[in-house]
């Protein structure tokens, strides 16, 4: 993925990205690989307001569930609603259809608590 200077991600695993101060949100291509196969995905409504590092969800792939943590502070304005019907789309396309959530970011200053792909790559290695 290209969007290096708008795409940032959190040690917990999740990406964000920016779009002025709209937030798309998934799971990293690293940790839908270490989770196997998603088989349900469970998000939050539109509507619901999450603080940085709070749980807003979970994924549970055929051996494990494993907790979704808000990268950044916001209000939920979307659901992947696909997810639902289709949950491989994780796995099989993380940065693309297999986005969870959109949010409106409350506090743009929370992302510098955040990793550039660079960083990331290297928390991962």
């Amino acid at each position: 993925m290209k969007h290096t200077d708008i795409l940032y991600f959190s040690k917990a695993h999740t990406w964000i990205l920016l779009e002025n101060t709209t937030g798309t949100i998934g799971i990293t291509a690293f940790a839908q690989s270490e989770l196997g196969e998603i088989v349900y995905v469970d998000l939050p409504a539109v509507g619901d307001t999450f603080e940085q590092d709070e749980v807003f969800g979970s994924v549970e792939a055929l051996k494990t569930v494993s907790d979704l943590f808000m990268p950044v502070s916001g209000e939920v304005v979307a659901i992947n609603e696909t997810l639902v019907s289709h949950p491989k789309l994780v796995n099989e396309k993380p940065f693309k259809e297999g986005w969870m959530i959109k949010i409106q970011i409350t506090n743009l200053d929370e992302l510098s608590n955040l990793l550039s792909q660079d960083e990331y790559q290297n928390f991962i290695h």
